[in-house]
């Protein structure tokens, strides 16, 4: 393979080296956060966690299992002594890797610190590249496994600040141990900008941060000594300040180290290259090496791809700075195109002056009048269509996502596009455009990849311009609509795609919407496509663009063979455009664009479909070739940088507007540090490459000339600041109007105008029995009987009245023979076996026989129940109807007080304990609802009504209470078997439920209306189900025997998927903790508990030998649990692995369903959140947008139904 060749495809494949002479900054940074399913430590200060580790990390000579991870800027490979024995007084005493330690704090909410462990293809690529980029003489080295630690925007401990710490300093940086089986190596990266201060307060001053390795006190014979310590920083500031301006790796502010090696170790080695390379000259590199040192890298996380960013400062072009400003578009006139094929609603010029319409222009235009109306037009330096204008010679990047459903071969089935991520990057100023797609299953994948016309319009948008002639965005700009129609020969099959332009957004990106609709032949999983140079014809008019053309390609199928295939193609681009002025007369009516070395990939690994392109624009004739470097794309000028050719072959190098340089390397000016106050009062600076943006502070907005910021008037909800004049809680509840109004009103049992409420005392007469006596209580009151006589207060008797239990039990009795211990049965008699309440237990056995059985509530044999002897069936319990509940509170149940709970479900009981930080606080553990005699299976809390929601299955419903005392209210009484599992979607208002025999799973409003089946196929013992509402997802389990699952799907039951299907026994509890995104169950066959993240299924065993499991939620660190065996409420920490706590009521009865009452709803929103979504009916919340839906026995036309994004 020759240079040219190689040099294309690695600039095709993304994986060419970043421009090293610039700093990196945060985006080019290892993916974090929540997006990159990170885990968070915990807020504060001198905090740490313990992590668990897949593979070893060698670190000196020695092999950790485990590490520690800390506020304070380091890893150690032992838990640290507390930071006062540290602090100031290195090398510490325990094995550290100190990225950049010093007193750090994260307690005021800004500041994080994300971690994780991590064996994707991608991040083990990156850290290998930065590892032999540092080690250029060693053998090539290529990790199996690596730890992701991150500290954003980390600020020093300062005990005396006041105030939001919204103004401090803050660190930012990043620490990466890759590892293989014989070594260990740390990168440490440090973004431009992340080192904003260097030391940390002390009691006597301040500590200087600091950089390093140490292996911590080595034991011997006799006494321990200080091992080994490597510093990369000294005592002097300046050297930490120097860490993101430096670097051993080549890339300044990358710093790799061999940490330890197996099975010697001699000390820590650095990275080897400390000098910066220069670009090379454009006379006589090798074309594909030159490419290659161009190229643009694009990392992914799995699921987006993101694209490296801009450099920085420097010095030498005068250029005036421009501020981004947001668009304001005053009275925005439209008109509605006509036409056949696209109706999209578009900007348009009409009759005015630029008196009027001045703000229409881009920042970066002048508006000028004509006699017929006006015109933008981009200044020097810029171009466009005046309407949106970007910088010369600046890469720009196109963002957005894909849509619709595509059929591949003879599948009746379609795959769906959900919102894919589309990312595109293009390198302006030699014409190579690179595009990739997130999330395309194998399915399809391997079939689009002859589609590289996908991202081909943003390559004619901003294809390299030959002499006279003009790219796409220099004519139309950057609002326009493009439908294109692929037929694919020869079996006919059609695709139309749809996109929609809608211009250049805050970040200077390109921001497009793609819809896919249609069938593409069948291209076999493993196949690799080749697409030849093509060339297509672009007819221009006004606001009008065509083009068609017949491409071929050849597919390489995996047994060697090849296949050569045919497609053609026409597309329509509409647009609208000034009619004014002059410019758009100029535009050839034709124009070809060139398009070369086409390059497509499709990773199944990773989901991923990569295209990339090299792309002309210049005469249909083809022209005599130009041989100047700016129009062939081999200049060697900075990606920020625009090519002027002179005469010949001559050129000249100049940076794009807004950065300084010599051309051959350009950095960013930044304009926020150069002039402090370039942006109005309560408005802050932020830099932007080629430009920066005035953002108004926290609690200002922009006025209408879009520069002032403008203090708003925000709405005070008194209620939740606790600055109402309501009475207490215990009397009184507030409630939130709006604006700056509330209501006061009394709780059930009190009386009063809500600001001052009084108890009513219910002992009226006639309430209780008259053998009872009547208590008042607090906003209730209570019955009981006298002495001598039983009952509940309100049937008082003087002799107890048997059950239908008791009754047959004694009347088998009484026919029996009496021994010398009494009443004795025969042998062989069966004898049935009463509760303390006189119920039938739920499970009978023969005394004689020993064979086991379970009865329903009348003592009937539940058919398929019997076991044989030694061995019993898990019976349900049940009872009998309850007489009415009567008042509650009662006596022995008590409203919530204000915090975070644990709600569960024991027999007729749901009872509560309080958590104090992630513990429970046991003795205060009391019942919330007490319903006599009813078995309650599943529980759910609404936390925007504090209302519980439970199910029950002795008289089968969904029913509620508010958890600040209140008669029980039954949400659903009819059509119901025995519910079990229950859901609430607190944002979309709706309540979802599972029913094991009937089969099906079903949502309604949460007062009972609008009922709708969303799944009743495929199930067989649906049982736990839980709700993500910020995305839009259903989890649940299906406990059948002989195929157990754990399945998805969104809220309104489509793109249902299994999950889980392997090595399950009886997955009965399910919990989704949305701050880590893991989904967590816990399975009474395997006796295990395991997590995973839905969107990377990477599952992951938390416990192991967990008895008989039924309900489980999540809190924090904490996993909790009832377990049958145990009558217990389990407590695991998730990150130990290990049992923590737990807690036995007194009533030692099975315990069923438990949930989380939090004190405060979990952050997020949903399209339904709002206005029901805009639906009529029941508003079902996806990832994407919310399906509007019609409830089962909707009658009339009232009700609307509508599928799709918002």
């Amino acid at each position: 393979m020759g240079w040219q060749e190689q040099g294309w495809l690695v600039c095709a494949s993304f994986l060419g080296f970043v421009a090293a002479a610039q700093s990196i900054t945060r985006g080019e940074l290892f993916p974090f956060g929540p997006s990159a399913r990170d885990q968070l430590l915990e807020a504060g200060n001198d905090q740490t966690h313990r992590v668990e580790l897949d593979k070893p990390v060698l670190f000196y000579d020695g092999t950790f299992d485990s590490i520690f991870i800390n506020t304070n800027g380091f890893v150690a490979t032992a838990e640290p002594a507390s930071e006062a024995t540290y602090l100031g007084s290195l090398p510490p005493k325990f094995g550290m890797i100190a990225a950049l330690q010093g007193d750090l704090d994260t307690s005021d909410g800004v500041g994080k610190v994300f971690f994780r462990q991590d064996s994707s293809p991608d991040v083990l690529r990156r850290a290998a590249e930065h590892i032999n980029r540092a080690f250029p003489e060693d053998d090539e080295v290529n990790p199996t496994h690596a730890v992701v630690i991150t500290w954003v925007d980390v600020a020093a401990n300062e005990p005396q600040s006041r105030g939001d710490g919204f103004d401090k300093k803050r660190n930012t940086f990043q620490l990466v141990i890759a590892s293989l089986e014989t070594a260990s190596y740390a990168v440490v990266l440090y973004a431009r900008d992340g080192i904003q201060f260097s030391s940390t307060p002390a009691e006597d001053g301040s500590d200087t941060m600091h950089a390093g390795f140490s292996k911590g006190l080595v034991r011997g014979f006799l006494f321990s000594s200080q091992g080994p310590y490597y510093r990369t920083t000294t005592d002097d500031e300046a050297s930490v300040r120097a860490l993101a301006e430096e670097t051993n790796s080549g890339l300044r502010g990358v710093w790799v180290y061999e940490i330890g090696t197996s099975p010697y170790f001699t000390n820590v080695a650095p990275g080897e290259v400390t000098d910066l390379p220069t670009e090379a000259t454009p006379q006589g590199s090798p074309e594909g090496n030159e490419e290659a040192s161009n190229a643009r890298r694009v990392y992914t996380d799995g699921q987006q791809v993101e694209y490296p960013p801009y450099e920085s400062e420097g010095g030498q072009i005068e250029v005036h700075p421009v501020q981004y400003q947001p668009h304001q578009p005053g009275n925005p006139e439209v008109v509605v195109l006509e036409d056949t094929d696209i109706n999209v609603d578009v900007f348009s010029y009409n009759l005015g002056t630029c008196a009027n319409n001045r703000n229409k222009c881009s920042q970066f235009a002048d508006c000028k009048d004509y006699s017929s109306g006006y015109c933008c037009h981009c200044r020097p330096g810029f171009y466009g269509n005046g309407i949106q204008c970007v910088a010369e010679g600046k890469p720009q990047r196109m963002n957005g996502k894909v849509h619709g459903k595509v059929y591949v071969g003879n599948s009746p089935s379609p795959v769906d596009f959900t919102s894919n991520d589309l990312h595109s990057y293009v390198v302006v100023n030699d014409g190579r455009s690179y595009v990739a797609i997130s999330d395309i299953p194998y399915t399809l994948g391997p079939s689009l990849q002859p589609l590289s016309a996908l991202g081909g319009v943003i390559g004619w948008a901003f294809a390299l311009e030959q002499p006279g002639f003009k790219n796409g965005f220099s004519i139309i700009g950057g609002e326009f609509t493009r439908q294109a129609e692929v037929t694919f020969l020869p079996g006919n099959e059609k695709l139309t795609i749809r996109q929609e332009f809608k211009g250049i957004d805050e970040h200077d990106h390109l921001a497009v919407s793609t819809s896919l609709e249609g069938r593409v032949p069948e291209v076999p999983p493993g196949s690799t496509v080749q697409i030849d140079p093509y060339s297509e014809i672009y007819q221009y008019s006004n606001n009008l663009i065509t083009s068609s053309s017949t491409r071929d390609y050849v597919v390489s199928l995996p047994d060697g063979s090849t296949d050569t295939r045919t497609y053609q193609w026409r597309q329509t681009i509409t647009f609208q455009s000034c009619q004014h002025g002059e410019a758009l007369r100029d535009v050839k009516p034709t124009q070809m664009l060139s398009v070369e070395q086409v390059f497509v990939m499709y990773n199944a690994n990773d989901e991923l479909i990569r295209f990339a392109m090299s792309n002309k624009i210049g005469d249909v004739n083809g022209g005599q070739p130009e041989e100047n470097p700016c129009f062939t794309g081999r200049h060697g000028c900075d990606t920020n940088a625009v090519c002027r050719p002179g005469q010949g072959t001559q050129f000249t190098c100049e940076c794009a507007a807004g950065f300084n340089g010599d051309g051959r390397t350009c950095y960013d000016i930044d304009e926020c540090r150069e002039n402090p106050q370039i942006c109005s009062s309560h408005a802050i600076c932020n830099n932007q490459p080629g430009t920066f943006r005035c953002e108004c502070e926290d609690g200002y907005h922009f006025g209408n000339d879009g520069q002032t910021c403008t203090e708003l008037n925000r709405p005070v909800d008194a209620c939740e600041e606790g600055t109402h004049s309501c009475d207490i809680p215990e009397r009184a509840q507030c409630s939130y109007t709006g604006g700056s109004s509330y209501i006061c009103s009394c709780l059930p049992g009190f009386i009063g105008d809500g600001r001052v409420c009084q108890d009513i005392d219910e002992c009226q007469p006639g309430r209780c029995h008259q053998e009872a006596v009547c208590y008042n209580t607090q906003g209730s009151f209570t019955c009981q009987c006298r002495p001598g006589y039983y009952g509940d207060g309100f049937n008082c008797s003087p002799e107890r009245t048997k059950t239908r239990c008791q009754a047959h039990r004694d009347s088998l009795l009484g026919v029996t023979e009496f021994g010398p211990r009494g009443p004795r049965p025969p042998v062989g008699q069966y004898i049935p076996a009463c509760d303390e309440n006189g119920a039938y237990e739920p499970m009978q056995c023969h005394g004689s026989t020993g064979h086991c059985w379970c009865v329903d509530r009348n003592g009937q044999e539940i058919p398929g129940t019997r076991s044989g002897p030694g061995s019993r069936p898990m019976c349900i319990d049940h009872g009998v109807v309850p007489p009415p509940v009567g008042p509650t509170p009662r006596p022995d149940v008590h409203p919530l007080p204000p915090g975070t709970h644990l709600l569960f479900a024991q027999s007729g009981r749901i009872e509560h304990v309080p958590l104090e930080g992630h513990d429970m606080k046991k003795d205060d553990a009391k019942a919330v609802l007490h319903l006599p005699e009813k078995v309650i299976i599943g529980v759910a809390y609404d936390c925007v009504e504090k209302m519980v929601y439970w199910t029950e299955i002795t008289s089968p419903s969904v029913s509620k209470a508010s958890i600040e005392g209140g008669e029980p209210i039954a949400v659903i009484r009819s059509d119901l078997d025995s519910p079990e599992g229950i859901a609430i979607d607190h944002l979309g208002r709706a309540v979802f439920w599972t029913d094991s025999v009937k089969d099906r799973i079903e949502v309604a409003s949460l007062d009972g209306s609008q009922r709708r089946v969303i799944v009743d196929a495929d199930l067989v013992n649906p049982r736990a189900i839980i709700t993500d509402p910020p995305n839009g997802n259903l989890y649940w389990t299906d406990w059948n025997r002989d195929a157990p699952k754990i399945e998805t799907s969104y809220m309104d039951g489509s793109n249902r998927r299994v999950l889980v299907k392997d090595d399950l026994g009886l997955p009965n509890g399910l919990t989704y903790d949305s701050q880590s995104s893991l989904l967590c169950w816990a399975d009474a066959g395997t006796h295990k508990m395991e997590c995973m993240h839905p969107a990377r299924g990477d599952r992951r065993k938390i416990m192991e030998g967990i008895q008989y499991p039924f309900g489980i939620t999540s809190f924090g660190k904490n996993i909790y649990y009832t377990d049958w065996r145990r009558d217990a409420v389990v407590v695991v920490d998730r990150y130990a692995g290990k049992e923590s706590d737990q807690f036995q009521p007194q009533k030692r009865t099975k315990l069923y369903g438990i949930a989380t009452a939090y004190a405060q709803c979990p952050s997020g929103q949903n399209y339904c959140a709002v206005n029901n979504g805009g639906c009529t009916h029941l508003c079902l919340a996806t990832p994407t947008g919310r399906s509007c839906k019609c409830p089962d026995n909707a009658v009339g036309a009232g009700c609307v139904e509508r599928d799709g994004g918002y």
